[in-house]
């Protein structure tokens, strides 16, 4: 008779074949062996909802599927009082399987980071954007979001047929846009853009965190908590941050 743990070695080596595995061992009256089945069971329920809430958030790439090159646009960092606004663009190829794909805001950073992993290896194209706090100060944050967005597939090494866009319409882009309200949370391609420029604005964050010490960018990101509004008051103003978000508190 097999040990627990050589019964385990081969549903790990069995990968998602496992359902003759579960009929092999089904009558082994071992506590340890009905729990492995429980286990890898439970994991394969999982992994079946995961899919299938994928293939919701593919809704729209699937009704746009007659364009060859669909591409999701978001941006992070429209709120802060310091740092840039970054827009992330996504091109990913047909029925891309990302699994845990969703909006950035959802997930935690340790996910966020493995995902933007994935996503640079799996995407057809990606393009990042930005406009600077002085920018944003210039002609306002909407102007600059949408100033990044355009930076952001200009940077796509492909240009794409179709724009998937979280909630906004962009102007003086000469390529068709599909606005999608929270969209993020409902398209592959939004939300791996989503990933795409949260990652890339929280890690120019931390780094500038190094440089401009006290304010606390690397945990705050440039947003407004307690203690960044009472380093600013205290410390004064840095260069990265917006003098048009600031202006009640200095």
């Amino acid at each position: 008779m097999k040990s627990i743990s050589e019964i385990k070695k081969e549903f790990e080596l069995a990968g998602e074949n496992k359902k003759e595995l579960y009929e092999i061992y089904a009558c082994d009256t071992r506590v340890g062996v009905q729990n492995l089945i429980q286990k890898y069971q439970k994991q394969e329920r999982k992994l079946a909802d995961e899919r299938e809430r994928l293939k919701q958030m593919r809704e729209f790439e699937h009704k746009y599927a007659d364009y060859s090159l669909i591409c999701g646009i978001d941006e992070a960092g429209r709120g802060p009082l310091a740092g840039p606004v970054v827009a992330g663009a996504v091109i990913l190829p047909e029925d891309c399987e990302i699994l845990y794909l969703n909006d950035s805001k959802k997930l935690s950073a340790k996910r966020r980071e493995e995902l933007y992993d994935e996503i640079q290896e799996k995407a057809i194209a990606v393009g990042i954007g930005m406009s600077s706090p002085a920018r944003i100060d210039e002609i306002n944050i909407l102007q600059a979001t949408y100033e990044a967005m355009r930076e952001a597939v200009h940077n796509l090494n492909i240009m794409p047929d179709l724009l998937l866009n979280d909630a906004v319409t962009i102007p003086e882009m000469p390529i068709q846009q599909v606005p999608i309200i929270k969209g993020d949370a409902k398209s592959v391609s939004i939300a791996a853009a989503s990933i795409l420029a949260k990652v890339t604005r929280d890690r120019l964050m931390i780094e500038y965190d190094k440089v401009l010490p006290g304010y606390g960018f690397a945990d705050n990101k440039g947003y407004g908590s307690a203690a960044h509004i009472e380093a600013l008051k205290r410390l004064g103003p840095t260069p990265i941050h917006r003098k048009s978000f600031i202006m009640n508190f200095i």
